[in-house]
């Protein structure tokens, strides 16, 4: 699109001031800002960077939840022809300190006492940060650090500086380019220091009118911005489609909050990556164990007719009289309830991305009348790849191609992608630029994938950690994850193959629904590392892995890659301990070096192993937990058989 963020702002409120563009609840209020009133925000914010000394071609970081003046800043930002950079707030000092040394950022704006004091910290050992700005003052009333200021006297300084320089910003936002870059996003480093993406106006924004465009997005629709802005699919949703498109976004109270305002808003068009949904469809399990045994009866004959009818009544497909009837039944007694307490009784489009998606869990929202799709991108194309179409949604791909996107698969299998959303280039990494764009203008995804007959993609795991066992099967542990991660049990896991002579498991519990299970059944436990290694729970993980091994011996090729022994970790696999990235996905090599003699163990075919790790808690002290862990078999089956090996 031959426009800029700041230009498509001022066109709606030119041409809607009065709509609702953006809602805040506080103090339980929904508080709602216009468009002409996000207009005004804006450009005083813009004027208040610029008396700061915030220029054209410099860098604007921030850290913050899903606030209003965060978003506005990406705009004030853009409006300077300056780049806004955000971080993740729940990433500690040292790692802030990295961006913020990389951008070369000199201001930055910090939402709360938390944020404020993780830069002061990083000023310590970064003094070219000359400017933090504030957007919440609770708790720092007694703050006195030179270059501290609110928004409220930011917002002071632009109005007076517009004063003294009619016009200026309004030539700034004439003059910017759709190929001027529009934000830095940092990739999740699962593979060492993150990189800068530098994004352009025009990729962001195409791809944003590319997506609403299929999905016929109107400036009538509600979305739920709560996911870290840092996050590329958060920038999407929350920043290019509410400019692109014009709808509301509605940033929740907090981020335990989140489920409640879910329900007062009710979005008709929704985002979340898996873990979202795999933890809702925890908390209706949860509910479900806690129900008397009527209603659990007529749960399960609800949810068993809508795993067999459900999705194809959702695509229009042919269904019998009779299971319409039923289904009509179970949306009045059982689906529209359920969705009504997930908070999603008018969504209309719903879309998961960010890591692949159990099928079994892909089916179950369908199955209640959710239009829950896929959608497939990285960073490196503003989240935007593929795209599944009402009516030709498939559970085990990611869709076709996307409005100005083409993909092939290379001999090597691995997907590759050019059209408009692909990145400009890596900050002020070159080297790392010609790594991932090829000679014919090809950005390399890293993902091994594969195209069906209706050219729908399937992506099987990322390239680098599809291997094969010691027998020449083919190992896709991500694929093996997800299936274990659909129980809700367990929530995280990590399998191991590669030249391996057959498949082994970490298992992370889910602390809330096994506790929840436990007590139901009076197993007292003093803590997480207790309950993890309790021999009921160790008992019930185990029927779990039995559960995803039948599926894999029925499953063409995956006969060979079922789990054979498992053990669950004596404590969650956490982003602070470097285990995981902040979008929370698995560090591999990081967590096989770390725990490399229970991998030993595991192959060794020893029955328990002791270990003792070192862990940080949230207010930076450092510590260590240890156990003894119970290394169990799991039962295996003949492929294509349903009786046990």
């Amino acid at each position: 699109m031959e426009t800029t963020f700041p230009r498509l702002l001022a066109q709606h409120a030119s041409q809607r001031p009065n709509d609702p563009a953006i809602r805040e609840k506080e103090y339980g209020i929904w508080q709602t800002w216009s468009w002409a009133e996000v207009a005004q925000c804006v450009r005083q914010m813009a004027c208040g960077l610029a008396s700061l000394g915030l220029t054209q071609g410099q860098n604007l970081a921030l850290v913050s939840g899903n606030r209003p003046y965060a978003y506005m800043s990406f705009l004030a930002a853009q409006s300077l022809r300056a780049v806004p950079v955000p971080m993740y707030q729940d990433a500690v000092a040292a790692e802030m300190a990295y961006v913020l040394a990389d951008t070369g950022a000199t201001i930055v704006l910090a939402e709360d006492q938390e944020q404020v004091d993780k830069m002061l910290e990083v000023r310590a050992s970064y003094p070219d940060l000359a400017t933090i700005i504030y957007d919440d003052p609770r708790g720092l009333r007694g703050y006195d650090q030179p270059g501290l200021l609110s928004v409220q006297q930011l917002l002071a300084l632009g109005a007076k500086w517009d004063a003294d320089h009619p016009g200026a910003l309004d030539a700034l936002v004439a003059a910017g380019d759709a190929d001027d870059v529009s934000v830095i996003l940092y990739t999740s480093g699962t593979t060492g220091k993150p990189k800068g993406v530098c994004q352009t106006h025009r990729a962001f924004a195409s791809a944003a009118a590319g997506a609403a465009q299929v999905d016929g997005l109107q400036p009538r629709d509600n979305v739920i911005s709560y996911l870290p802005p840092a996050w590329v699919g958060d920038h999407l949703f929350s920043v290019a489609q509410w400019l692109v498109v014009g709808y509301t976004i509605n940033c929740p109270e907090s981020s335990a909050t989140v489920q409640i305002d879910l329900q007062e808003i009710g979005p008709s068009y929704y985002f979340a990556p898996p873990r979202v949904f795999e933890g809702l469809l925890t908390s209706v399990s949860i509910r479900m164990e806690d129900a008397a045994r009527p209603k659990r009866w007529m749960y399960a004959q609800a949810m068993a007719l809508a795993q067999r009818v459900g999705a194809d009544l959702l695509d229009g497909k042919p269904v019998a009289l009779l299971d319409r009837l039923k289904y009509w039944l179970g949306n009045f007694l059982v689906y529209g309830p359920l969705r009504n307490v997930m908070g999603f009784s008018r969504i209309r489009v719903a879309y998961t991305a960010g890591a692949a998606i159990g099928p079994e869990l892909f089916k179950f929202y369908r199955s209640i009348g959710i239009n829950l799709k896929q959608f497939y991108g990285q960073t490196e194309t503003c989240a935007y790849v593929c795209l599944q179409r009402n009516g030709r949604v498939k559970l085990n791909t990611v869709g076709e191609a996307a409005p100005g996107m083409t993909l092939r698969i290379a001999d090597s299998g691995e997907v590759q992608v050019k059209g408009v959303s692909v990145l400009k280039e890596y900050y002020k990494r070159p080297d790392a630029t010609a790594e991932v764009i090829n000679e014919e203008g090809w950005f390399l995804t890293g993902d091994a994938g594969v195209l069906d007959g209706d050219g729908q993609l399937r992506i099987i795991d990322r390239a680098k950690d599809v291997g094969r066992l010691h027998g020449g099967a083919m190992f896709a542990p991500n694929y093996i994850e997800n299936k274990l991660k659909f129980f809700p049990q367990i929530k995280e896991a990590v399998c191991w193959g590669h030249d391996q002579e057959a498949v082994c498991a970490f298992i992370n519990i889910d602390f809330e629904a096994v506790g929840n299970w436990a007590e139901k059944r009076g197993l007292p436990y003093a803590g997480y590392v207790d309950l993890a290694g309790k021999p009921a729970v160790l008992e019930m993980i185990g029927e779990c892995v039995a559960q995803v091994n039948r599926e894999l011996a029925s499953e063409e090729g995956m006969a060979a890659a079922q789990v054979q022994r498992f053990l669950v970790l004596h404590k969650e696999l956490d982003p602070d301990d470097d285990e995981l990235t902040r979008t929370r996905k698995i560090r591999r090599k990081f967590v096989a070096e770390k725990y490399a003699v229970l991998i030993e163990a595991l192959y060794s075919g020893k029955r328990e192993q002791f270990i003792e790790t070192q862990v940080k808690f949230e207010d930076g002290r450092t510590g260590s937990v240890s156990a003894n862990l119970a290394i169990l078999d799991a039962p295996t089956f003949a492929a294509s058989s349903r009786k046990a090996a």
